[in-house]
């Protein structure tokens, strides 16, 4: 059955982003780690997106990945809907197999359509916290995959933005890598 998950990287202090909405402290991170059980960095995205088969993100976030991509790139998930939670008018990428959907509505009037276009995968919160928190407030995030950054900013965009409904999150796995990275697996 289809699950929805919110998977992205976090920093040690519990933030997603920078202020200004910048990663270069995730994108220019360089760690290493060699210890029992450690399993490599190379490949674990992949490996979790083998299993998406829709995804959802606001509009900060859809934003950042435009520009990251800039003129003339490449969609990165191409032959997958992707829904941008905005009430703004945003350009859409060029390209085939290209599925952007703008939607002004609460994640609980699109969940069941989300859900159905993922087939037999899951549903992924791409981003930022707070569509992370809606889902969550609306009782339709499953899973949290968070990959600990062993990095401190003191302030930026939160994981969460705020407490969320229901008691605590119950610790499903983890799994250390060699870049001194550590996934974080909770059901809700």
């Amino acid at each position: 059955m289809p699950r929805t998950q919110y998977y992205c990287a976090s920093t040690l202090d519990g933030y997603i982003a920078e202020a200004d909405d910048t990663l270069g402290w995730l994108l220019e991170y360089e760690g290493s780690f060699e210890g029992d059980g450690v399993e490599p960095i190379k490949g674990s995205y992949d490996r979790f997106y083998e299993n998406v088969g829709a995804l959802v993100s606001g509009a900060v976030t859809y934003e950042w990945i435009l520009g990251h991509i800039g003129d003339g790139g490449e969609w990165p998930y191409k032959g997958k809907p992707y829904w941008v939670l905005s009430s703004r008018d945003l350009p859409q990428p060029a390209g085939d197999e290209v599925d952007v959907r703008i939607a002004e509505a609460k994640v609980a009037d699109l969940h069941d359509e989300m859900i159905a276009a993922a087939g037999e995968h899951n549903l992924w919160v791409v981003g930022g916290g707070n569509v992370a928190s809606q889902f969550a407030d609306a009782g339709l995030l499953d899973e949290v995959l968070v990959t600990v950054v062993p990095v401190v900013l003191g302030e930026g965009k939160p994981l969460f933005d705020r407490r969320l409904p229901g008691g605590p999150m119950k610790l499903a796995g983890t799994r250390t890598f060699d870049s001194g990275m550590v996934e974080l697996r909770y059901e809700i």
